[in-house]
């Protein structure tokens, strides 16, 4: 039995029995992973009642905390939502192998062949909140490309996780993989978070995922490299050349959906010459539909809406809540975004394919998009089954980090006795 007290102790033997997995996955064949996370999925669909009454725990303790809506719904599992999961694992498993894959070869006048091949990265240590079903993202997407993943869920979710843990587990077994490939954090101690980053023995990189108190946290102190999923300050620009009825129907899902979620939009820009037609729909419709729409001097003016602050602009609500401002043109709009993106997703709605290039090539966030709405912002609507989060840096791994952005790359040079002259 673990001791939960010495939380030091704890950790280094999550770590050196993850390095001992991560040895031993690097070269599991592609089959007997897809067989783990295939079991998972079954037993995840089979033990759904447990996963449930366990949720059920967790929202409770969510209450208590007193918990966003939002938040809260980020939270809460059903019948579909762990089908979901289920599918997103069945989806993992289905996909290619990415360990091994030769990204390019070629060879050299001096008689070598060289190629590049994807190598696993070995332990990936993942820090999250409240979602519980990046439990089964994190473990499922680690394991198919190759590495071994320490979890740590947030004190909300950990009842969920620990319920779906077991199920990944089960997988583990089933195929004859080390248990120790994915394994969970047993503790609530955020002194175990302090632990994990500093774990440069054992953990290769830590992927935090979660609100930017979390990120800030990880960046400001992790020895261990980091891949930051920094907040989802999401901006939707209705240029003058916007179509309105996709305008309407793309902003109207990009905010009202989920508003919990990082894709979700958090300010609408408007350009000045649609603001008295198409402008005043979109704002009026938003209002109708229950959201606050915080505006600036010209857009506050409009009936139920309110007067926006400084600190409306950057701000990540995760809540029925838009910022909504004019801006004189396109480059009003870049500008803008260049200020107060948190570089995640932003997009452009317009029918003119000069201003979405000039959108496209002037704003450097890790995911653009054109007359869509933001809430694909996602790894498994990227066909990727799912996502461990989105990556707003720019080192290694750039927007939704599947399992092919979860590997490295060796050389494998080949020769016939060829020596250097």
């Amino acid at each position: 039995m673990k001791d939960m007290t010495d939380i030091p102790a704890l950790m280094q033997q999550i770590g050196a029995r993850a390095k001992a997995a991560a040895a031993e996955l690097a070269f599991a064949p592609a089959e007997v992973k897809q067989k783990a996370l295939e079991v998972a999925a079954d037993t995840l669909w089979a033990r759904r009642a447990e996963v449930t009454l366990a949720n059920a725990k967790d929202m409770d303790f969510g209450r208590e905390k007193g918990l966003s809506d939002a938040m809260m719904d980020r939270l809460m599992l059903d019948d579909a939502r762990i089908k979901g999961i289920a599918d997103s694992l069945r989806a993992v498993a289905a996909q290619d192998d990415p360990v091994g894959q030769v990204m390019s070869e070629w060879d050299r006048p001096t008689g070598l062949h060289i190629k590049r091949v994807r190598t696993p990265l070995g332990v990936i240590g993942v820090i999250y909140e409240s979602r519980p079903n990046v439990t089964a993202d994190a473990g499922a997407l680690c394991l198919k490309a190759g590495n071994a993943v320490i979890l740590r869920g947030g004190s909300e979710s950990f009842h969920s996780s620990g319920a779906i843990h077991a199920c990944l587990v089960e997988g583990l077994r089933a195929a004859g993989l080390p248990e120790d490939a994915i394994q969970r954090v047993p503790t609530r101690d955020r002194a175990a978070v302090q632990e994990m980053l500093t774990m440069t023995d054992y953990i290769d990189v830590i992927v935090p995922r979660g609100g930017k108190g979390l990120v800030g946290l990880v960046q400001r102190e992790a020895r261990v490299p980091v891949f930051a999923h920094l907040e989802g300050i999401v901006h939707i620009y209705i240029d003058k050349d916007a179509d309105p009825v996709k305008a309407l129907s793309v902003v109207m899902n990009a905010k009202t959906r989920r508003t919990g979620i990082c894709g979700a939009a958090e300010c609408l820009l408007i350009h000045r010459d649609v603001v008295d037609t198409l402008g005043q729909g979109l704002i009026k419709a938003l209002v109708e539909a229950g959201v606050e729409v915080r505006g600036d001097e010209t857009l506050s003016q409009i009936a139920g809406t309110v007067q926006a602050t400084e600190a409306d602009w950057g701000c990540e609500y995760l809540d029925s809540i838009i910022a909504a401002k004019v801006v004189d043109d396109l480059d009003g709009a870049i500008a803008h975004i260049r200020q107060y993106s948190s570089s995640h997703t932003d997009c452009i709605i317009t029918e003119d394919d000069a201003a979405a290039d000039r959108f496209f090539s002037r704003v450097d966030s890790a995911i653009l998009m054109r007359n869509a709405s933001t809430q694909f912002a996602d790894g498994g609507e990227f066909g990727m089954g799912a996502e461990i989060g989105i990556a707003t840096g720019k080192m290694h791994a750039r927007g939704p980090v599947g399992a092919e952005q979860l590997t490295s790359f060796k050389y494998i040079v080949v020769g016939d006795g060829t020596v250097r002259s």
